[in-house]
């Protein structure tokens, strides 16, 4: 993808992952609108950064989903990238959760994870398909490949987006429109709470060379230890699945 010129959509953007992206389109000479749930997050990052153009909503839900096409397209005609990066990560243990008789509790990962990019990558797909270039980047996982046990509906969300993205790639192949995949190993973000994630790739470095990725035009983009996961074998996934649960059952037990 062009990496300056566009208008940029990135969700879930005031923080980790999603603020260091938009960091960097800012750089690169773009105009760049993030979105998240709590407006003093949005604020902050506004401050930091005063060419960013915030929005606040909640893209769990349906109606918001909608609201914010509409205000997108209202407001900001020109834009023509999604950033699908919001999301969420919880732990737990289907025999000990708390919350176990609270579906809205589980449901809330699954529509932030997965039913809000599949949903948005839909709504903005047909008006990006008639602009000269365009993109959407859906953020998925490492986990996608190698589902991490004690997060399984992450890990199966993250999946189902990267089963959805390589549809989308494929019906969009004679459009302007590139579909492009971004699959984070760990880290270090608040992902799913403060100190869980203190071991994983620096951020800095870890969006540095992800923009190197686009910048070279790839349509996967992995990082680290991500990067093997992309082509592992059936036995080697079975293996790292096995050893990573033995090194982090005790979390949740």
């Amino acid at each position: 993808m062009k990496l300056s010129g566009n208008t940029i959509l990135v969700t879930g953007g005031s923080t980790g992952i999603g603020l260091a992206f938009a960091e960097r389109f800012i750089q690169s000479g773009n105009t760049v609108i993030v979105t998240g749930r709590r407006e003093n997050v949005l604020q902050q990052a506004k401050d930091k950064h005063p060419g960013l153009i915030t929005y606040a909503g909640d893209l769990s839900k349906e109606a918001d989903r909608l609201a914010l096409y509409d205000w997108v397209k209202a407001n900001h005609p020109d834009v023509n990238v999604l950033v699908n990066n919001a999301g969420i990560q919880q732990r737990f243990n289907v025999l000990k959760a708390d919350s176990i008789n609270d579906w809205r509790y589980f449901n809330n990962e699954i529509t932030t994870n997965l039913e809000a990019p599949v949903h948005l990558s839909m709504l903005f797909a047909p008006y990006f398909a008639s602009k000269q270039a365009a993109a959407i980047l859906n953020v998925t996982s490492g986990l996608a490949f190698t589902p991490f046990a004690i997060a399984p509906i992450y890990s199966a969300t993250k999946a189902a987006l990267h089963s959805f993205t390589m549809s989308l790639r494929h019906q969009l192949s004679n459009t302007t429109v590139e579909v492009i995949e971004v699959v984070p190993p760990a880290v270090n973000t608040q992902l799913g709470g403060d100190g869980l994630h203190v071991h994983g790739e620096p951020l800095d470095a870890f969006a540095d060379g992800i923009f190197q990725g686009l910048a070279e035009g790839k349509s996967e983009i992995g990082y680290g230890t991500s990067v093997p996961r992309l082509r592992m074998s059936r036995d080697d996934i079975d293996q790292q699945v096995s050893n990573l649960y033995e090194a982090t059952k005790s979390m949740v037990e």
